[in-house]
């Protein structure tokens, strides 16, 4: 089989997949994307090399990866641009702010220390050769505190609670958290990758530098460029082609400087006006790409990193470490913050469990880590098990703390004040 035919098969048994797993999670009440990714996991060699070996070993044979890779790197850069294009300020009244931000430093604080305590046990075993104890443990440590902010999202729409207090909360917290995880994971990067001191601090300056071309440079540039949409008219091609040309030339020098491609294009996403007008028409002609044919390969390039291997033995309590640190470190801290926010268990704990799901955003963080050599194959298995489970649990504790007449208040007039 010649490599474009396999790559076309390969496509194929791809969206295939991913279709049939999303339709079963929606019929359970699930987002969609979390069946996608499980049918990634599906047809990795935990599932499909395990059953049909033979078959595996030739649609996914390793010289065959390296195409799917380069689909994998442009989704994953689309749809961070997205993210960075649809992301706002915090939404409400002051105290609602203050509330939002408690949460969500709290939420990033408590599972960075909880997941730097695990770390001394987790390095010893599964941490790849050469790799030093600190990029390691501070990897470690931002993975247990992403939260999925399209998912999130997409949890609230679905279940009419936008508008509810614990919406309108994890709303708000999700955006200060994952900014402060995205450049908590630019500086692990740096330092990992940096090699020495010198090296950390070329990779930081090259950060910076692009944070400066972006900002000073490319957004006037770009509002010009996009003034139509600013005016409530559609841009017209020209103008996405350059859009695209931002976003490729960003998540390039991004890759070059020593960081990864999604920084790149997350910055961009962010420098362009904040126009509803503008985000619908990056929706209607990114979004299709970028989630409906490319996501679902990064879901099955991450599966086929995946190894059975990583629940044998010791792997098992190693994973139950890892999602109890995660779940408290999420759960307990929003809640904490809600709490100093002035709000209720039953909305602090809402929050919590919203916070708690990290969804596609966390299967990012961990193959940026896998692909910059700071996990194995044994532990971004179990890391990818926790996105599942951790995500998967967000809707029924929601349904747990907000089960009642109260839910059904809160969900009808969203509770707008502190109690």
């Amino acid at each position: 089989m010649n490599a474009t035919l396999l790559l076309l098969v390969q496509l194929v048994v791809i969206l295939v997949t991913a279709r049939l797993c999303g339709a079963v999670l929606r019929h359970f009440g699930q987002p969609p994307v979390i069946g996608e990714m499980m049918g990634g996991l599906l047809l990795g060699p935990i599932v499909f090399g395990a059953w049909f070996p033979d078959l595996h070993a030739t649609l996914f044979a390793k010289a065959s990866l390296p195409a799917l890779s380069g689909l994998s790197t442009i989704g994953v850069a689309l749809f961070m641009f997205i993210v960075g294009v649809e992301l706002r300020a915090p939404e409400g009244n002051r105290a609602q702010l203050r509330a939002a931000a408690s949460i969500g430093l709290l939420g990033v604080a408590l599972p960075l220390l909880l997941g730097l305590a695990a770390a001394p046990l987790l390095y010893r075993s599964f941490a790849p050769a050469g790799v030093g104890y600190w990029p390691f443990a501070l990897f470690i440590a931002a993975t247990m505190s992403v939260t999925a902010f399209p998912v999130l999202a997409r949890i609230l729409k679905d279940r009419n609670l936008t508008h509810s207090t614990p919406g309108r909360l994890a709303l708000g917290a999700a955006v200060i958290d994952d900014g402060c995880v995205w450049v908590f994971l630019a500086v692990v990067l740096a330092l990992a990758r940096g090699g020495s001191p010198a090296g950390a601090l070329t990779s930081l300056g090259g950060a910076l530098g692009l944070v400066a071309v972006v900002f000073l440079v490319l957004k006037p540039l770009y509002a010009r460029l996009l003034r139509p949409a600013i005016a409530g008219a559609e841009p017209n091609a020209a103008a996405l082609v350059w859009v695209l040309v931002g976003v490729m030339a960003c998540a390039a020098f991004a890759e070059w400087i020593g960081l990864h491609a999604v920084f790149g294009a997350f910055l961009f996403g962010l420098c362009l006006p904040r126009e509803e007008q503008l985000l619908h028409f990056m929706a209607r002609r990114i979004e299709p790409v970028a989630i409906l044919l490319l996501m679902p390969v990064v879901f099955a390039l991450a599966g086929q990193n995946t190894t059975p291997e990583a629940f044998a033995g010791a792997g098992i309590g190693a994973f139950a470490l890892i999602l109890l640190v995660a779940v408290v470190g999420k759960v307990v801290g929003c809640a904490a913050g809600a709490r100093l926010g002035g709000y209720g268990w039953r909305d602090s704990l809402a929050v919590g469990s919203l916070m708690n799901a990290r969804g596609l955003m966390e299967l990012i963080v961990i193959k940026i880590g896998f692909d910059a050599g700071l996990i194995g194959p044994e532990l971004f298995t179990m890391l990818f098990a926790v996105t599942l489970v951790t995500t998967v649990m967000a809707s029924p504790m929601l349904s747990l703390f907000y089960r009642g007449s109260r839910a059904r208040d809160s969900v009808g007039g969203g509770l707008g004040n502190p109690s």
